[in-house]
């Protein structure tokens, strides 16, 4: 019943409302309603969907099968209402990876609109941000690649947009960033951050060597794995410092001009092989520091590269774009 498709490395199970009540799992006919209730069934539906079948858990894998679960969708035409679930049971904003996997979901069921573009509302818990939150989709062909275009919107940056706490300033190329103390104190060279809301709030630290990028299998490890899960994470999970709903964490290298080395640990997730958000706020974050200009950025993550398209007006960024690709595993 359930599907898992792959975006980038990046993999979510798709499960209808109805698919869920067939599992015995009840939740509201509305997706407005069934946010504000994620607690009551949340965790049940990533035990159903999400969880390995016994004795077929590959050495090494991660708890779950999957990165997440997007639940939807709610209607069979378009604009079209989800949810997307961390393994933790939490609920997300906004997924670039998740979103590109729900409208190759919508295209394997027919339902994505033939022609122009159609919109995605996420619905959330998260009570320092709004909810829905709008993404238009468009199918797309980029280098011969089949893939969707998601329009991000519009960019914030600072402390104040991620409601971020007992950050002090830093600068990198005479522009401003934050200094977050819990991640310089687990590493030294980790002192430049750049605060990002993208639909979702991410915290990108800039680095100037390859080294200073921490490994997937390194931030799974005992020991880095918890001090970043208390950073990323919300309580209980987590300490909710220096957001207290959380905040993903990036780190970005320059690589060239326009193109990025980026990793990412997800807040209610962990370390992921890729994060279209995740790329989207590193290129946001690069930019703000003169590390690239408008235009299209590329981010490579271990999953792979994802292409971002930032627009510039008035000296600011009025737009992000990302150019996303999925397929179905089963």
């Amino acid at each position: 019943m359930t599907s898992l498709f792959d975006a980038r490395g990046n993999i979510y199970a798709v499960v209808s409302p109805v698919q869920l009540r067939e599992l015995g799992i009840d939740l509201p006919d509305a997706a407005a309603e069934a946010a504000q209730q994620a607690m009551a069934w949340t965790t049940r539906a990533i035990q159903a969907c999400c969880s390995w079948a016994p004795g077929t858990r590959p050495a090494g894998a991660k708890a779950h099968r999957s990165d997440g679960l997007l639940v939807g969708p709610f209607q069979q035409t378009a604009p079209f209402d989800l949810l997307i679930v961390n393994t933790d049971g939490t609920l997300a904003e906004r997924s670039g990876n998740g979103l590109t996997i729900f409208a190759q979901a919508l295209t394997e069921q027919g339902l994505m609109p033939a022609e122009g573009g159609c919109l995605l509302k996420v619905h959330h818990d998260q009570g320092n941000a709004r909810s829905p939150v709008h993404t238009s989709v468009q199918a797309a062909e980029v280098e011969g690649v089949q893939g969707f275009w998601l329009d991000l919107g519009k960019p914030a940056f600072g402390p104040p947009a991620v409601t971020a706490q007992g950050v002090s300033a830093a600068q990198l190329n005479q522009r401003p960033l934050s200094h977050v103390p819990q991640l310089a104190r687990v590493n030294r060279q980790w002192s430049h951050s750049q605060f990002v809301r993208i639909g979702n709030p991410h915290c990108v630290t800039l680095v100037a060597q390859a080294h200073e990028l921490p490994s997937n299998p390194q931030m799974a490890a005992p020991g880095l794995a918890d001090d970043l899960t208390r950073i990323a994470f919300a309580p209980p999970s987590g300490g909710g410092q220096p957001c207290a709903a959380g905040v993903n964490l990036q780190w970005a290298m320059r690589e060239s001009a326009n193109r990025l080395s980026a990793r990412v640990f997800e807040r209610g997730e962990g370390p992921t092989a890729s994060s279209g958000t995740s790329a989207s706020a590193v290129a946001c974050a690069a930019w703000s520091v003169g590390w690239v200009s408008a235009g299209t950025v590329a981010v490579v993550m271990p999953g792979g590269t994802a292409p971002v398209l930032l627009e510039e007006q008035g000296g600011e960024l009025s737009r992000v774009s990302l150019f996303g690709t999925a397929r179905l595993m089963r």
